[in-house]
């Protein structure tokens, strides 16, 4: 059996197709659904069913867009209660997909639909088990998202659930069944998700912290729970609008891609109150970007960031790209569902700027150049890192303030005296740096490639530690 698997963005979600005699199904696609049918048009195939191991947190899926595309049949685990047409299947159910077969094994505790599909091939030999945020490559799904629906589902409970799930529905399963998790390394489902993407079930038995043999349900609630951090806020609304459904992609993007001059670009943000989103790089967006904008940059993890930072997800956005990156933008805008895009600044920057109208800059300084203010004026350095990437090692002296806790700790920064910013490697810290320009902060500087940098520098640093957690 051959299950294709698609990752993509930062966020590192994957989703997967398989295909027997002309019948298809896809797994969790992703909102852009267009590679899926080009695959079954490849193929000969027809997209059968469209399968969705519990209603996602971290993206919108592209069930309904296949579903209206191509007819197919989205199907749900035991006890999903979508708002539209979909099968909600009986545990250990079986779908025929030509000779395979998919079994259904109800597995809650990440959510309570949460559900596993096991792979049957054409000789009925078990091939490997489609796991959702049940079980990741070194870690399992964390517990804490329903209850930001649901109230009464508390992070203890779903951690038990899991508990049960992975001892009485997975670990029972042969050893040699291959493990395909919805994400990998990057993803803020998990706390310690390996790079690796696919993985036996026996040897995630011998590896994974969260399978030990001899873990009673006490200690694995404990471990899991230890580390969590406060999931992004876009999370909770993404959910539902997973269960609610949502404005297919092709008319988003039919109005997103309206193209502005820099007059009618200023006059509908004006009219609008429409976010200036700018995503180019951050050391572009420092040398010059309209007054207001917010930097997020497309070559980073552009769609966590957003959802951590823009806390509408009806909030109307006016984008400013590189060329022709404006339909990549609203995409990855539209898979967090950010679908309110209502167009971008045709030419980018540059006709802004030679159009005479205002810009600002934003001031940014080497590690070198650090290190000698260091050595003489010691500055108040913000650290904008994580904490547990400040935990683990840090510029003595320096404070932390997680870009994500930014707007509820404004009052760290100070107005009447310079500071300097950095993160790990001047991604984050640019984000930072263009919001607290927004909110009328001047007298700082930003450091290029952060503490990368900075961490060879003879800047005094803390005693380095492992981290416990990456979220």
């Amino acid at each position: 059996m051959k299950v294709e698997q698609i990752y993509t963005g930062c966020l590192a979600h994957a989703a997967y197709y398989i295909e027997s005699n002309g019948v298809a199904a896809v797994f969790d696609p992703l909102r852009e659904v267009q590679p899926y049918i080009d695959r079954a048009h490849k193929d000969n195939a027809k997209i059968k069913y469209v399968f969705e191991t519990h209603f996602h947190a971290d993206f919108v899926s592209g069930h309904l867009d296949l579903q209206k595309k191509v007819g197919s049949e989205i199907v749900f685990g035991p006890g999903a209660k979508p708002a539209y047409e979909a099968t909600t299947a009986k545990d250990n159910q079986i779908f025929e997909v030509g000779d395979y077969k998919v079994k259904v094994i109800h597995t809650p505790g990440h959510t309570m639909e949460s559900t596993t599909y096991l792979l049957i091939d054409e000789h009925g030999k078990e091939h490997g088990i489609i796991t959702g945020d049940t079980l990741f490559i070194g870690d399992v799904g964390r517990p804490d998202l329903a209850q930001h629906v649901v109230a009464d589902l508390t992070e203890e409970k779903l951690a038990g659930y899991l508990y049960d799930s992975l001892r009485n529905r997975i670990m029972p399963l042969n050893d040699d069944l291959i493990v395909y998790p919805n994400h990998g390394a990057g993803s803020a489902c998990g706390k310690m998700m390996s790079k690796e993407t696919t993985d036996t079930l026996g040897h995630q038995k011998k590896v994974n912290y969260a399978l030990r043999a001899d873990m009673t349900k006490e200690e694995f609630i404990k471990e899991l729970l230890t580390g969590l951090t406060t999931p992004p806020g876009y999370f909770p609304k993404n959910v539902l609008m997973n269960i609610k459904g949502y404005e297919p992609l092709d008319k988003i993007m039919d109005r997103a891609t309206t193209p502005f001059s820099p007059e009618a670009f200023e006059t509908v943000a004006n009219e609008t109150g429409a976010l200036v989103l700018d995503t180019r790089n951050a050391e572009d967006f420092a040398k010059g970007f309209i007054p207001n904008s917010i930097n997020i940059g497309l070559e980073g993890s552009f769609a966590q960031w957003v959802g951590e930072m823009i806390p509408d997800i009806q909030q109307e956005i006016l984008l400013v790209t590189y060329k022709d990156k404006q339909e990549e933008a609203i995409t990855r805008l539209a898979r967090v569902g950010y679908d309110k895009t209502v167009g971008f600044l045709d030419g980018g920057f540059d006709t802004w700027k030679n159009s005479g109208k205002d810009f600002e800059v934003s001031k940014r300084i080497h590690a070198d150049e650090l290190e000698t203010e260091y050595k003489t004026d010691k500055p108040l350095i913000i650290d904008v890192r994580k904490k547990s990437e400040f935990d683990s090692e840090h510029v003595v002296g320096a404070i932390n303030v997680p870009l994500n806790e930014i707007n509820q700790h404004l009052s760290q920064f100070p107005k009447d005296k310079p500071f300097v910013l950095h993160c790990a490697g001047g991604y984050r810290s640019m984000i930072a740096a263009s919001i607290l320009k927004q909110r009328g902060w001047k007298d700082f500087t930003d450091v290029k490639r952060g503490f990368e940098a900075i961490s060879k520098t003879t800047v005094p640093k803390s005693e380095y530690v492992c981290p416990s957690t990456l979220l």
